[in-house]
């Protein structure tokens, strides 16, 4: 069985390497998955669901309930509470009549579009009873699925009807090529106008995360291995917000002369604020997914405001790319290791990765400290160098070191003592992150800025510089029970960084409380 390029082996691979990830930063303890992947067949199962929900629930066929959740953006709930307060409101807004109107009863029936008189069996018409030939149906469904998801609301050819026309007619009277691009747009609309379902915005990525907000970050990490925010779709970004991200974005955005270009020639969406090109057309603006907000060009306000009144609508790959060099399998070989017990190092890339993609957005987050906040802005900085010296052990350790180990003829005796030191750097250097991240997201509430709050820096520093113990809670480094160094003179805090594991240890040590590897 194969779905989107990856079959279900590799399916469970992808799922256990994301796994690994899914506790990442900004929790303690593992809770409960908030979002679930989903690929094309998952998606044609859960809006196959859906449908025959509505169907049972409200007695109706598939076709109209397929129509009903597409008027109402797929919100199940939103569908029975208007249905049950009003029934007659939304008939008449989706266009389903109470009681069908069949065709006259004539041996011969005139088309309403070419009128031409043809057999009563050869005639076809909506719940409205208008009849038209199998031609002109074929030609109105083949030019209205031309024109893109609209129709997804096709009505009666009538003008004066507005009967809808379901999928129901569509697989009749349409060719199957025009069949597939029907249930093609309909899937779409599953996942673009639905508010718990978004694509997965990595380039060529198939896949779509279907969130439920919880205590959970806005984190989602693709099966493609591209991690994104749910809440804004860009580049997962913890630890800095949404609003910080759109800024800096703007910000490295507004130093290239494309800029200048944008601000002369577009206009911010009014719901999305993406910035839109007109170049062509009038003036019925309609956003690209997943907003489709559609609004009036010249003055931005919502069309359907508009009428006669108003004048007239990227991703990881470090790991298969040693997959396919054979990294492994040479390993494995040489040092007479089966892959499975490899785990750690492909543990170690992926948590590289992590690292580097939060020390990115921290730079941002400095970047839009307060100036007038100097401690926080120096033990920042300070934070932020000890977490590049951190990762750029473990980078070293998995990259320079593994190469002995790959370069080897035979299998060498030391080679556990290297697994030991590389998931020592691994764990140490994830609860560091974990730690850093944890606290930017507070805003360094423990740091003042004055001489008095020297002892919650020290404290704040301990969590983050700790590591956890046997217990497995945060063991705290590098706290003296006195009165420490101020917190603008970081050189003089009472703790030291094992060069070999990371480990913060009393200043007063000379032998690292994690690896015993001596100062």
């Amino acid at each position: 069985m194969c779905f989107n390029g990856i079959n279900v082996y590799q399916r469970a691979r992808l799922e256990g390497i994301i796994q690994t990830h899914r506790n990442r930063y900004g929790r303690a303890d593992p809770d409960p998955q908030n979002y679930t992947i989903l690929s094309e067949t998952d998606i044609r199962q859960h809006q196959g669901e859906d449908i025959s929900r509505v169907s049972t629930v409200l007695s109706i066929p598939r076709y109209a309930a397929s129509i009903l959740l597409r008027h109402y953006n797929w919100s199940i709930s939103r569908v029975h509470d208007e249905w049950f307060v009003d029934e007659e409101h939304v008939r008449k807004a989706v266009g389903f009549l109470e009681k069908p109107v069949e065709m006259m009863n004539a041996r011969e029936l005139t088309c309403g579009i070419c009128f031409e008189n043809y057999p009563r069996d050869s005639m076809s018409s909506a719940s409205c009873g208008h009849p038209f030939c199998g031609a002109c149906w074929r030609g109105y469904i083949s030019t209205s699925i031309s024109d893109g998801p609209g129709c997804l609301m096709l009505r009666c050819p009538d003008p004066s009807c507005g009967a809808a026309v379901g999928q129901n007619m569509v697989d009749v009277l349409a060719p199957e090529e025009d069949k597939d691009k029907y249930s093609h747009y309909l899937l779409r609309s599953y996942v673009e106008d639905n508010r718990k379902i978004k694509w997965c915005p990595a380039p060529g990525c198939e896949f779509a995360a279907k969130f439920v907000m919880g205590s959970g970050s806005y984190d989602i990490c693709c099966f493609c291995s591209y991690s994104f925010c749910w809440n804004c779709t860009e580049e997962a970004h913890r630890p800095v917000d949404c609003d910080t991200v759109a800024k800096w974005i703007l910000k490295n955005s507004a130093e290239s002369e494309n800029m200048n270009w944008i601000l002369a020639n577009s206009k911010p969406c009014p719901k999305c604020k993406r910035p839109i090109e007109k170049n062509q057309g009038c003036m019925h603006i309609t956003c690209t997914p997943p907003c489709k907000f559609e609004f009036c060009w010249l003055c931005l306000g919502t069309w359907s405001e508009h009428g006669e009144r108003t004048g007239g609508f990227y991703a990881c790959n470090r790991y298969e790319a040693a997959k396919q060099e054979g990294v492994l399998e040479k390993l494995s070989d040489g040092q007479s290791q089966p892959e499975s017990q490899l785990k750690f190092i492909i543990e170690a890339w992926l948590q590289i990765v992590e690292c580097r993609r939060v020390l990115k957005w921290t730079y941002a987050y400095g970047y839009y400290l307060p100036e007038h906040e100097h401690a926080k802005r120096r033990f920042f900085e300070y934070l932020q160098g000890e977490a590049e010296s951190g990762l750029e052990r473990l980078h070293q350790c998995v990259e320079k070191e593994l190469q002995v180990y790959l370069d080897a003829e035979s299998p060498m005796d030391n080679f556990n003592e290297f697994r030991t030191k590389l998931a020592g750097l691994t764990s140490v250097t994830r609860n560091y992150f974990e730690n850093l991240v944890r606290a930017l997201e507070t805003g360094l509430k423990d740091v003042g800025s004055s001489n008095s709050q020297t002892t919650c820096t020290q404290g704040l520093s301990s969590k983050i510089l700790g590591n956890k113990s046997k217990g497995g809670k945060i063991k705290a480094a590098g706290t003296s029970s006195g009165s420490g160094a101020p917190i603008h003179n970081l050189d003089n805090i009472n703790f030291w960084s094992c060069d070999h594991c990371t480990y913060a240890n009393p200043r007063s040590t000379n032998t690292c409380q994690m690896c015993e590897h001596r100062r």
